[in-house]
């Protein structure tokens, strides 16, 4: 994938593995819905292919430090485009529960992003956001389209409303501050790596809406997403990869949690909603042996790696290297906490060496590709 492609992907929260076993294992009704899913899915990719790159990176309002949420409702229809507009900051009172938790949890990102990290929104210069319900009919995901996310209902019976689940809202978001950061290429390890980034944002957000430490989380991904006859708790943890699910229907979670489990498929661009879990699997063991809040020092070690030290086809190792290196910057060479850092990569199989490599990881991304500043 060239760069020129990169913002022409979109992103969303349930894997292909997921829609495909659907469609497999399902009956009419659900092999429906994943039909409809497709459909709408390559609709959003053509959206966002047609709109022009200055369009999705143009802010709401250039330099203006405050938050700015807009809630559309497509009523069922597939384009988001003639959506209506239903709740915005000047909206007191908002009676659909989708659009309620879309609006809120756009706040929840927003206060995240400026109060942690004194971040202006998620491309730091202001930029609103967007969000779309009730898109399509039987739109079982939710995507990240370059400008805005687009949340679908589901089935009702498989997939549950998108919005529930404050960690999701976050993922989609957390594309667009890797969008402006990174610009990671959506497939491979770069793509895996994409996918960890968002489900890192999006668990921080939730960690904090919730006022739970690291110990104390459940590190679920799509917590109550699932229907209440699927057997499973989450379409990802990161806790536990390979776990969230195990479901005739649905399948088994796929996710490994060591490279030696490293899953190598043409599938889902390479099977990024699939390894992610490597990394997820560190993020939590970092996070956990440090204590505390996970949005604190992990979470200031893992963005200052992605902002500073990756360029587009980044890999697992590029970003274990950079994030030792971004611990020593934030908290010494040799400090526990860049050791605790190391040794959680080490354990998913991503050794850091003691010299650290000076190569592009370990380099920062020249200034055009590193716009933005936390």
């Amino acid at each position: 994938m060239s760069i020129s492609n990169i913002h022409h992907s979109t992103c969303s929260v349930i894997p292909k593995h997921i829609l495909r076993n659907v469609a497999e294992h399902g009956d009419d009704e659900a092999r429906e819905t994943v039909a409809e899913t497709l459909v709408h899915t390559a609709r959003i990719a053509r959206e966002r292919a047609a709109t022009p790159a200055t369009l999705i990176e143009t802010p709401h309002a250039p330099g203006a430090r405050r938050k700015q949420r807009v809630v559309y409702d497509a009523h069922g229809e597939s384009s988001t485009l003639a959506a209506e507009l239903v709740a915005n900051e000047e909206t007191r009172h908002i009676r659909d529960v989708e659009a309620k938790e879309a609006f809120d949890g756009a706040g929840a990102v927003y206060d995240f992003l400026a109060k942690v990290f004194n971040r202006n929104s998620i491309d730091n210069r202001g930029m609103t956001l967007t969000s779309t319900v009730h898109y399509g009919r039987h739109f079982a995901n939710a995507m990240w389209n370059g400008r805005e996310v687009v949340y679908g209902d589901g089935d009702g019976k498989l997939i549950m409303r998108l919005t529930a689940d404050v960690a999701v809202i976050g993922h989609e978001f957390g594309h667009g501050v890797t969008q402006h950061d990174a610009a990671l290429e959506y497939h491979g390890q770069s793509g895996a790596l994409n996918e960890h980034l968002s489900d890192v944002i999006g668990i921080m957000i939730k960690q904090r809406w919730l006022a739970q430490t690291a110990a104390h989380a459940a590190w679920l991904i799509g917590e109550g997403l699932l229907g209440p006859t699927v057997q499973g708790k989450a379409i990802r943890s990161m806790r536990a990869p390979g776990t969230a699910y195990d479901d005739p229907i649905l399948g088994r979670d796929p996710q490994p949690a060591h490279m030696r489990d490293y899953v190598y498929s043409a599938d889902d661009d390479g099977g990024v909603h699939i390894n992610s879990g490597i990394l997820n699997f560190a993020f939590y063991l970092t996070a956990t042996a440090l204590g505390g809040y996970s949005w604190l020092t992990p979470g200031g070690i893992w963005l200052r790696a992605a902002r500073t030290r990756l360029y587009p086809q980044a890999g697992f190792q590029d970003f274990a290297n950079a994030t030792v290196i971004a611990a020593g910057e934030l908290h010494g060479v040799g400090s526990r906490v860049q050791s605790t850092v190391a040794a959680a990569m080490d354990a998913v199989g991503l050794p850091v060496p003691a010299a650290l490599p000076k190569g592009r990881a370990a380099t920062p991304m020249r200034a055009q590709k590193r716009r933005n500043r936390w």
